[in-house]
């Protein structure tokens, strides 16, 4: 089986893996937005004996999340300052790597039947959501684990209002997307 390496911009701190993600997780939070610097994380997650570091040490920051009350450690190279993982209090087996630190961002798989797409009363204006992957308007579970129930697109939408789908009907509308 092949690995995937990844690491930090500096190349102190790098891992791999010889496994696929069990799931892949796009998160609209306001967390993710921060931690990233972005619209969303893509955060392909693993069993945390998938992932091996193979060189440094990372340091960490330890956050308590708004959401479920729960520590979320971030992990990231205490030279350069890039996030690579997370580990999580509530979830302890599992690690969500930052997708883009991947030597490869593209390896993973990102189908319906792996992907979800969370917080999305978080998401940015102008945000495309794909058509048959599962969504949350909050998180995909309730803070006791139950399962909630997705919510499925037919066709690509385009987040069009500054508080994601946070009025009372989403207000999400369909976009016909081109490409030139």
């Amino acid at each position: 089986m092949s690995s995937y390496e990844g690491g930090c911009l500096c190349g102190d701190v790098r891992f791999k893996t010889t496994s696929p993600p069990f799931r892949v997780t796009i998160c609209h939070c306001r967390f993710c937005q921060r931690a990233t610097g972005s619209a969303y994380l893509v955060e392909p997650v693993f069993s945390k004996a998938d992932i091996v570091l193979t060189e440094g040490v990372p340091s960490s920051y330890d956050h308590r999340s708004e959401g479920s009350g729960k520590i979320v450690h971030v992990h990231f190279c205490g030279r350069c300052g890039t996030k690579l993982y997370l580990t999580f209090e509530r979830f302890p087996d599992v690690i969500g790597v930052y997708g883009g630190t991947f030597d490869d961002p593209n390896w993973f798989e990102r189908s319906g039947d792996t992907t979800k797409h969370i917080f999305l009363d978080a998401a940015q204006r102008g945000t495309v959501i794909p058509a048959h992957v599962n969504t949350f308007r909050q998180h995909a579970t309730t803070s006791s684990g139950e399962p909630i129930e997705p919510t499925v697109f037919d066709r690509p939408y385009v987040v069009d209002t500054l508080e994601g789908m946070m009025a009372a009907r989403p207000r999400l509308k369909s976009a016909p997307i081109t490409f030139a």
